[in-house]
């Protein structure tokens, strides 16, 4: 008997692949859509032509397509969490929740109510069982372009061994299209989503404006020594890193160092004022070890597209580790996410404090 993979579908060309992919292994493959938000931006993995894209995919391929409802959902666990985190001066990563709680979470529980084996993404990442630590372990994909494990270090390791990637293995997003017009499939040069896509045109200063719940108050903008430079019309249109549009003007270079919440400034300085030798990371998970017993070498990504940084983590309590580095990083930011690696196995992840 065929095993049977659900496979979450965004009407996009690395979830349609993906499908032809698992089919061509010999799984029974089940497509399955999330409503999540209603999106006025219709290239958004969100709208109602990802959709009908994605069922328009299933009927090409003869495989049955679903679509769940989880607006409520969406709401409590990214879009929330997405408002609080700028309401508390932190940058939100809000991808990595939805695949935590989402595409990893309510699509997992929709396959056991299926009867699947197997649930599935169009990720750029890898699952594989590793002999030296005896479980499967989350890895990077082949792609260094495109290896989305960073923001997979969510996914809780109890499924690991029911998650198939069927893309980990392709160095190149061209592959995939070239795949996807081999087999005739109308979405091969559909563009990629980049954008938020509950943030239309990427306005996220737009978006928290009309949802927060407490309004930005405008204050000062101080430099390293506290003296005042000019003002500042909401700590939240700002972030760590920022150099251009502060709104002060300096014979050198200024950059956005940090918030003061309780005095509501903006603390700007020098580029080598956002170095960091060590990092403290909060609700750090993790994957390949169930507990952290001694100091381990790990490489850490403290963002998205940063490059991985050597170091030493270290527990600090039960949920909280310290990260010592090698050589600085550069702009370290309050909640988004430290993922660590060794090798290319994903070590484990959590919030920047």
């Amino acid at each position: 008997m065929k095993k049977k993979v659900l496979l979450g579908m965004s009407g996009g060309v690395d979830s349609s692949v993906s499908a032809i992919l698992l089919k061509e292994q010999g799984y029974d493959v089940i497509g399955v859509t999330m409503k999540l938000w209603k999106s006025e931006d219709e290239s958004t993995c969100c709208s109602e032509t990802a959709e009908n894209d994605a069922k328009k995919v299933c009927e090409y391929l003869e495989i049955p397509h679903y679509t769940i409802d989880l607006k409520k959902e969406f709401s409590k666990y990214v879009i929330d969490d997405f408002i609080e985190s700028y309401a508390s001066y932190k940058t939100p990563n809000p991808c990595i929740e939805c695949n935590k709680y989402l595409k990893f979470g309510e699509i997992y529980k929709k396959a056991i109510e299926l009867k699947a084996d197997y649930i599935s993404t169009g990720h750029y990442a890898k699952v594989e069982y590793n002999e030296q630590y005896n479980r499967y372990v989350l890895k990077k994909s082949k792609s260094v372009k495109k290896d989305q494990s960073y923001v997979l270090y969510g996914i809780s390791r109890e499924i690991l061994s029911k998650i198939l990637f069927p893309l980990g293995d392709f160095k190149d997003k061209e592959q995939i299209r070239e795949i996807a017009t081999k087999k005739g499939l109308f979405v091969a040069n559909k563009p990629d989503s980049e954008d938020i896509c509950f943030i239309p045109n990427g306005d996220y200063k737009k978006f928290l404006e009309v949802n927060f719940i407490k309004k930005p108050e405008n204050g000062k903008i101080v430099n390293m020594k506290g003296e005042v430079l000019g003002k500042h019309n909401g700590l939240y249109n700002y972030t760590i890193g920022q150099r251009k549009g502060i709104g002060v003007t300096s014979a050198k270079p200024l950059y956005v160092v940090r918030f003061d919440s309780n005095r509501n400034e903006l603390v700007v300085g020098k580029k080598e004022d956002l170095h960091s030798s060590e990092i403290y990371v909060d609700n750090f998970k993790l994957l390949l070890v169930d507990e952290l017993l001694e100091p381990v070498k790990v490489k850490t990504k403290i963002r998205y597209s940063s490059k991985e940084a050597e170091g030493t983590l270290y527990k600090v309590d039960k949920d909280t580790v310290r990260i010592e580095f090698n050589e600085y990083v550069v702009g370290a930011t309050p909640g988004q996410s430290a993922v660590c690696y060794i090798d290319d196995i994903v070590f484990g992840g959590g919030k920047i404090r």
